[in-house]
């Protein structure tokens, strides 16, 4: 069983991915924002993080950087649906650079974001 951090400002997001993942044995803890993450994975740190891009306070790409720089080992997977007028693609291209091993576009199934999930928890990340 992996720890898995999911972070978005979207409750019915975080609601949806615990789900997913809680039943393919995972266990979550979530955050709303990347400010609250850190604080999250600072404490308590997780085997993988699965953060939005356009979020308040403290957005994906700062939070991607900001624990990259503590945590050069973590495990992250950037997800976006688009915002701040940005397509979601290429916002979720830009992540590579900030750190992020993976991207996966809003809308995504249930089996989609379960093989990314298998892949990176086992070595697989691009």
């Amino acid at each position: 069983m992996s720890r898995i951090l999911v972070v978005d400002d979207d409750e019915s997001i975080r609601v949806l991915l615990r789900e997913f993942l809680e039943r393919d044995g995972h266990q979550v803890e979530e955050a709303v924002n990347g400010k609250q993450a850190l604080l999250r994975y600072r404490q308590d740190p997780a085997d993988l993080v699965i953060t939005d891009i356009f979020m308040p306070e403290q957005d994906g790409f700062e939070l991607i950087l900001e624990i990259q720089a503590s945590f050069p080992a973590v495990k992250i997977i950037a997800m976006s649906g688009g915002g701040c007028g940005m397509d979601a693609s290429l916002g979720l291209r830009l992540t590579r650079f900030f750190g992020a091993v993976r991207q996966l576009e809003k809308p995504f199934t249930r089996e989609r974001l379960l093989e990314m999930v298998h892949l990176v928890l086992h070595g697989q990340a691009k």
